[in-house]
């Protein structure tokens, strides 16, 4: 696959930059120093989510359309963190949002080809199945339109020529678990994959395995089958009694796998990968014991907020490096903390 450089972005012809660009050019000191001040203000707390781009003010800059493309499975509230945040950076940014999932990597370059013929402005894309949206990535840069990277495709967003990324080291994440399983005395565990040949989920577990010294074994499930899910949870917990940890990749499956614990009559406890609302509260309760959290409403805002930049003045974040957004710990040390923002869809 030929890499096409995103730095000089053309939708007129070959050489020069677009219309667009030039337009943005143009107005880039017409920024207005209000808007600018109110989105650095601090009143002394959390600010509130409003129409305005969580009450930042609106830049005083040409209207622009971004599309997101993700690989969100239909119910799973963690991407209503991540859409909050692009929506959020789309208010304050005088953007509007095209957002559009699916977790078959076909649709997803499907949906790419769909907001280039739309003419959109820029693309903030998944990489969950980074071969199989290469030829749409290959497709925006050959338009001329910006395209970044956030949440899944750590390993390969480079390869592709994406020349931002926005996200969480799986691998180191997946590190940190196995970690701290050993200091707690964890012996045996199950990471439980809802979506078999998705990266960023591999590499999870994959991280746990390197680091944990007890053993963890991988058990594949079908996330759009909850009921299915539950069940392959209680009869791995069944077959094997001496399972002491089950490890989710997500809050929806963590909630299930506390149900399952249940039905299995087992002892074993149960830790995930990422939250949304419903695991605080399980958080808060203690039957999800901890999480690893890559802070979603942050990867949405900025995959959106780098593209409104790089249109405006060519910005581009992370200097050729991914800007990560986690992992974090949170448990009953600090889940009162973050539990506010959580409930209200910000992070």
């Amino acid at each position: 696959m030929t890499v096409h450089p995103q730095r000089e972005i053309s939708r007129d012809s070959g050489t020069g930059p677009s219309r667009a660009r030039r337009r943005w050019l143009g107005i880039a000191a017409g920024i207005t120093i209000a808007a600018v001040t109110a989105a650095c203000s601090s009143t002394g707390g959390r600010p509130e989510a409003t129409g305005g781009g969580l009450g930042a003010g609106q830049a005083d800059t040409d209207p622009i359309t971004i599309a997101m493309i993700t690989h969100a499975a239909p119910g799973d509230t963690f991407w209503d963190l991540i859409r909050a945040g692009a929506e959020a950076a789309a208010q304050k940014n005088n953007a509007t949002l095209r957002y559009s999932s699916d977790p078959q990597a076909p649709n997803q370059a499907n949906f790419v080809q769909g907001a280039l013929d739309a003419g959109v402005d820029g693309i903030a894309v998944t990489l969950a199945f980074p071969d199989a949206m290469a030829g749409a990535v290959d497709a925006a840069h050959n338009r001329g339109v910006p395209l970044v990277a956030f949440n899944a495709g750590l390993d390969d967003w480079q390869r592709l020529g994406v020349t931002q990324y926005f996200g969480q080291d799986e691998t180191v994440a997946g590190n940190a678990v196995g970690e701290r399983l050993n200091e707690e005395g964890s012996e045996r565990a199950i990471c439980v994959i809802q979506e078999q040949g998705h990266v960023a989920l591999e590499s999870r577990c994959a991280g746990v395995a390197e680091t944990f010294n007890g053993n963890v074994e991988v058990l594949n499930v079908d996330g759009r089958n909850m009921p299915g899910v539950r069940s392959g949870i209680d009869a791995k917990l069944r077959q094997d009694p001496s399972i002491d940890t089950v490890i989710t990749l997500g809050a929806p499956f963590a909630l299930t796998a506390v149900d399952s614990v249940g039905d299995a009559g087992s002892d074993a406890r149960v830790v995930t990968f990422d939250t949304n609302a419903a695991l605080i509260d399980a958080l808060d309760a203690g039957t999800v014991d901890w999480a690893i959290d890559q802070q979603p409403f942050l990867q949405g805002y900025l995959a959106v907020d780098s593209l409104w930049l790089y249109l405006l003045n060519g910005t581009e974040i992370g200097g050729g490096q991914p800007v990560l957004t986690g992992p974090t710990f949170i448990d009953e040390s600090n889940v009162e903390s973050v539990a506010e923002a959580t409930r209200a869809g910000l992070r």
